[in-house]
């Protein structure tokens, strides 16, 4: 996806959505079935939105879907922390994960987010304020 530099606010998504959409038609052949979008340096809650403008930001000749890691697993492994008695929390925390990019994949998330908030990782990172 296209986003803007670590020194500027969090854009829209759909101002994501209609950078990224513009990028693509212009340098991609109609003939790629589908573009699949990685999660890193968002949060798991702008990683869903993004992929649920891209939807409506359309139509486009490609599949817009995601393969998506860590908007899948951080709040996963941070509820499951290694603790077997957080493991069912985890995992319908992982299962409402997969739901929400998968119904945003089609342009049907409605939210709410399991894991709403959060800034951009890598801002928050290079401002001081992830992982404290």
């Amino acid at each position: 996806m296209i986003l803007p530099g670590l020194d500027v606010p969090t854009p829209s998504p759909e101002e994501v959505a209609k950078y990224t959409v513009r990028t693509m038609l212009r340098s991609v052949p109609a003939a790629v079935p589908g573009i699949h979008f990685l999660s890193g340096g968002m949060s798991e809650e702008e990683a869903t939105l993004n992929l649920q403008a891209l939807q409506a930001y359309g139509p486009t000749p490609w599949s817009l879907t995601f393969s998506y890691g860590r908007a899948l697993q951080s709040s996963t492994l941070k509820i499951w922390s290694g603790k077997e008695s957080s493991w069912k929390a985890a995992q319908e925390r992982l299962v409402a994960l997969a739901k929400a990019n998968s119904e945003a994949q089609l342009g049907k998330y409605a939210g709410p987010h399991p894991s709403p908030g959060g800034a951009r990782i890598l801002q928050a990172l290079r401002l001081g304020g992830a992982g404290k």
